[in-house]
């Protein structure tokens, strides 16, 4: 049973059960689940349960992750972070929807699904 980026399908004895990685998810069950996944963050942020609502917006931005393409982003180019436009991120390499570099030039090496970089930086 995996329990990270993986299919969200039942609530058993207060345990979140997966059914399927997204890897191997076709696209139209990865749009499936993120709607699925909408659903329950929005039901979680209606009840105030702010801690559910942020598990089921990183899983969203996870599977928005699988719907992209990788080749898309080039090593050592700058994106700015989704939410966070003062934010630049430059990638140093990747490592499937994974983007790994630097945040605003810190030494730290860091991974961010590639989902959350937009407007390429010049």
């Amino acid at each position: 049973m995996k329990f990270l980026y993986s299919s969200l399908r039942e609530y058993k004895k207060g345990w979140l059960y997966m059914d399927k990685q997204y890897s191997r998810m076709s696209p139209k069950e990865i749009e499936e689940e993120i709607a699925e996944l909408r659903v329950l963050a929005q039901k979680a942020e209606a009840k105030g349960m702010i801690n559910e609502y942020a598990v089921h917006e990183r899983k969203i931005i996870m599977a928005e992750a699988y719907l992209l393409d990788p080749a898309m982003f080039k090593p050592r180019e700058k994106y700015q972070i989704k939410g966070t436009p003062e934010e630049v991120f430059t990638i140093r390499y990747l490592n499937g929807v994974f983007a790994w570099g630097h945040r605003n030039d810190a030494s730290k090496l860091e991974a961010v699904p590639i989902s959350i970089l937009e407007n390429r930086m010049q």
